[in-house]
């Protein structure tokens, strides 16, 4: 058993040193857009449309709706209000917003994605920019990512949004979140026109409207639960050029005050990142269970020189690895000793997401449930 640990332990610092190593540099926070410092707020966006789905969003819609209004003028905002119990349409039309009384998902849409789709039947701008209704964002941005989409040709543009990190289960898990989806979706590779990598955020996307008609909008991804991503690979394949990257100007003000909500967030679509393979979750429980344990706490099992060597190894590449997210976010370098925890929840929150599909269900999210291929 012991020398089981040890093999898996080398091969853990083995993935470390890999990771730090990559030309690529999947951990770098360099991909990054901000607002100006100085900003006019009269900046004309008449040629931008928000499209913003929202569904039971009253505690968030406001902000999100006034942050929007103060990037400029003649921005047009439609709130696609996806039958809503609470009072979002009401919210979103005393901001000013042109409310959409939407109708339930067609046969095989997840609902946001339907709630975009017919948004953009209402689209007459050159651009579309996709919004979470819990997104805010910081005057000037809009106009910034405007004009990085002029300047380099880009197709999209699309911002990671800064998660909230007010209580410790945030602090703790969601610049993990973060690491984490950076390490999936190197933005590095996925900002390179060569790579087949594709990524973006779905919080806060520009696009160009003509390439939404291009690829076939939302309806050739209208059953994708990582919708975001998959709009990308679509808008990428069709010779589009693209772009992702971090940001404090778009900020997600959604709290989580207990684990459950960001479990809930994670198993949503953790299985579907592995493409519902049984092969890769064995690769991955693998793969994180020698690196967030085998490697770093080699040493407790064995007082040899070599464990020694290995739990050093792998603590050292931990924390250079992690240290960018910390530091773009303005945590503290020690949160990188929580990473065996925070890996070991991840890890747990992806089985359930697997767990979820064999029973029949591939995702549960907005009070609607979307059923996995074991139920057709």
């Amino acid at each position: 058993m012991l020398e089981f640990v040890l093999y898996a332990s080398v091969f853990g610092v083995v993935c470390w040193g890999s990771l730090v190593l990559l030309p690529w540099r999947p951990w770098s926070t360099r991909e990054n857009i901000e607002a100006p410092v100085s900003f006019e707020s009269g900046a004309d966006l008449s040629n931008i449309t928000v499209l913003i789905p929202a569904r039971n969003e009253g505690p968030y819609i406001g902000h999100t709706l006034n942050g929007v209004k103060a990037q400029g003028t003649n921005i047009r905002i439609v709130v696609i209000d996806d039958q809503s119990s609470d009072d979002t349409a009401e919210q979103a039309r005393s901001c000013g917003a042109r409310v959409l009384s939407g109708t339930a998902p067609s046969a095989g849409w997840s609902g946001k994605l339907w709630a975009l789709e017919q948004g953009l039947q209402e689209v007459r701008t050159p651009y579309t920019l996709l919004l979470d209704a819990d997104i805010e964002l910081t005057p000037g941005i809009i106009f910034e990512l405007q004009r990085k989409a002029r300047d380099e040709d880009l197709a999209l543009v699309s911002l990671m949004a800064e998660p909230p990190m007010e209580n410790f289960i945030e602090r703790l898990l969601m610049p993990a979140f973060i690491f984490f989806f950076k390490l999936l979706y190197p933005f590095g590779l996925a900002n390179k026109p060569e790579s087949r990598i594709a990524a973006a955020a779905g919080g806060c996307i520009l696009v160009e409207t003509q390439a939404l008609h291009t690829t076939g909008a939302f309806a050739n991804l209208h059953n994708a639960l990582i919708d975001d991503c998959t709009l990308a690979a679509y808008i990428k394949r069709a010779g589009f050029r693209t772009f992702i990257g971090l940001s404090h100007a778009a900020r997600s003000h959604r709290g989580y005050q207990t684990l459950k909500p960001i479990w809930e967030m994670v198993a949503r679509t953790a299985f579907t990142q592995l493409k519902y393979s049984v092969v890769l979750l064995a690769i991955c429980t693998l793969i994180m269970t020698a690196m967030f344990w085998a490697a770093p706490l080699a040493f407790l099992l064995s007082p040899s020189q070599e464990a020694c060597i290995l739990s050093a190894v792998a603590w050292m590449a931990m924390f250079l690895t992690y240290l960018p997210t910390l530091i773009y976010y303005h945590r503290s370098p020690l949160w990188s000793l929580t990473l065996p925890v925070i890996g070991t929840l991840y890890l747990a929150m992806t089985w359930t997401s697997a767990l979820r599909y064999w029973r029949g269900e591939r995702a549960r999210w907005k009070d609607r449930h979307y059923e996995s291929k074991a139920n057709y």
